[in-house]
């Protein structure tokens, strides 16, 4: 959580030709008429005039002229179109894809109920008496959040420039300036401050941007090294984007694309908040390839996300609801739902010739 508080229009604009009904006419030996031929007559079916053979000629090749150049002109708005980066279709999921996210839900909160260090779900958080800044699980988890500390500062700064890659984002001076100060300001983060009025939230105050504040009860509900560090990363990215919108772009490219994949509204404030659950899960597992243990892989991944296995799920402007959020974080991450489901990464694709 943070502390913070164009539209184009195109004219088209249509060049009206009009076309004299005064024709230049050729000598006649014919003996003049008083009426003038530009006199302006009055339709009438009795009088059909038919024109001269060389108007029509005239008439066709300007006809002509315009077909030639509206085609043309057609034919450039399509090659402009189509260039050498066409835009990107809105991406979907199939039917499998999706299937096989709602199996990996069930496996991370499975696995949080068997678990001996699976993280409370959120309502559960919520439903606790407050907790003393100086209890034996308020302490423990403040000694764990500060001891991860620095190495969530690294992950969270890998983390960002390969979604700044992967994004196609880093592609201009004015954004790769916006990055280094947004890392730069990752890395000035020193502290972490238990307190009790936060209860089961942690957040950050951009006045006060070296800090981060976690509520103790979510310090104690938060058992496991993988849930610290993508809680400590989430709040990370918060800082990294600090009160000009750094990150502003990275935002909006998350959540289109989630957007097209979930079929969920996620603009504004909740790609914001999913782009730093991203970073979070990205920095956890690239945790848990760095620090290999006896534990089987799912379980692992799992913690990243499993205080977001409630059963009271709802969102609200600002936040996607906690399960959507772990449906639109592995509909973003289909090689970590092939994790969770088959207990390995997919197998890489042979292509024969």
């Amino acid at each position: 959580m943070k502390s913070k508080a164009p539209q184009f229009r195109v004219l088209n604009r249509v060049s009206n030709l009009t076309i004299s009904p005064c024709l230049p006419v050729s000598e006649s030996p014919l003996p003049r008429v008083s009426e003038s031929p530009c006199r302006p007559v009055a339709p009438s079916p009795r009088r059909p005039v038919s024109l001269s053979p060389r108007p029509r000629v005239r008439i066709a090749l300007l006809l002509v002229f315009c077909t030639l150049s509206s085609s043309n002109f057609a034919q450039g708005q399509s090659s402009s179109r189509k260039g050498s980066h066409p835009r990107a279709l809105p991406e979907t999921m199939s039917l499998e894809a999706r299937e096989l996210v709602e199996r990996a839900i069930d496996v991370i909160c499975t696995e949080r109920k068997r678990d001996p260090k699976g993280s409370h779900p959120i309502d559960e958080m919520q439903a606790r008496p407050s907790l003393p800044v100086y209890s034996a699980e308020a302490l423990a988890g403040a000694q764990r959040a500060q001891r991860l500390l620095p190495t969530a500062k690294d992950l969270v700064a890998s983390s960002i420039e390969k979604l700044t890659t992967e994004y196609r984002l880093g592609q201009t001076k004015s954004f790769n300036l916006k990055m280094q100060r947004a890392i730069a300001r990752v890395q000035m983060v020193r502290r972490v401050k238990p307190d009790m009025a936060s209860r089961d939230n942690a957040s950050v105050f951009l006045r006060r941007p070296q800090t981060i504040t976690f509520g103790t009860i979510f310090l104690a509900g938060l058992p496991s090294d993988e849930a610290m560090i993508s809680v400590l990363a989430h709040e990370l990215v918060h800082i990294a984007d600090g009160d000009g919108d750094g990150l502003k772009l990275l935002f909006r490219a998350v959540g289109n694309r989630a957007s097209s994949l979930t079929g969920i509204r996620i603009y504004q404030q909740r790609a914001e908040e999913l782009t730093c659950d991203l970073v979070g899960a990205m920095a956890a597992r690239s945790f848990i390839s760095d620090t290999p243990d006896y534990s089987p892989l799912p379980r692992r991944i799992s913690r990243a996300v499993q205080h977001n296995c409630v059963d009271d799920d709802e969102g609200d402007e600002d936040h996607l609801s906690p399960r959507n959020t772990i449906r639109a974080l592995l509909a973003l991450s289909p090689s970590v739902t092939n994790e969770l489901v088959y207990g390995q990464p997919p197998s890489p694709i042979i292509r024969r010739n």
